[in-house]
């Protein structure tokens, strides 16, 4: 059972060795995972932490346009969006919803796509594309 590098998120290259099995979303049902969208910033479950950063995953499109409107009423000036493979239009959907219904006059700062290269369990690599949106109040 193994899930496809475009259906997960991670926050660098550095982590992308760490891949999730099928049946459990890296952001849904995993105690300890819920931190994803803390208010106060993102705790990758390694220990890192990245401030004002949201990372999209398998929730609704919602749930992370509540944790950026969280972020900047929390007093951020800037929250960046993450997201990989398939989930980068959920991504995209988010900035655009905060920008036109919570926030009009949140504007997008930066841009960032790349492409990130996982390895899969069995050992091989995949290349899977990814987004950085920046948005500045």
């Amino acid at each position: 059972m193994e899930q496809t590098a475009q259906e997960e998120m991670e926050p660098t290259e550095e982590h992308a060795h760490h891949v999730h099995s099928e049946g459990h979303p890296h952001h849904e049902g995993h105690p300890g995972h819920e931190e994803h969208m803390h208010p106060e910033g993102h705790t990758h479950p390694m220990g890192k932490r990245e401030e004002n950063t949201v990372y999209v995953g398998k929730k609704g499109t919602m749930s992370y346009v509540l944790a950026v409107v969280t972020q900047f009423n929390n007093g951020a000036n800037e929250v960046t969006v993450k997201a990989r493979g398939k989930l980068i239009s959920r991504a995209v959907d988010v900035v655009e919803i905060v920008r036109h219904r919570f926030m009009p006059s949140a504007k997008i700062h930066n841009i960032a796509i790349s492409t990130e290269e996982l390895a899969s369990e069995d050992g091989s690599m995949n290349k899977v594309s990814s987004i950085e949106i920046k948005v500045e109040k």
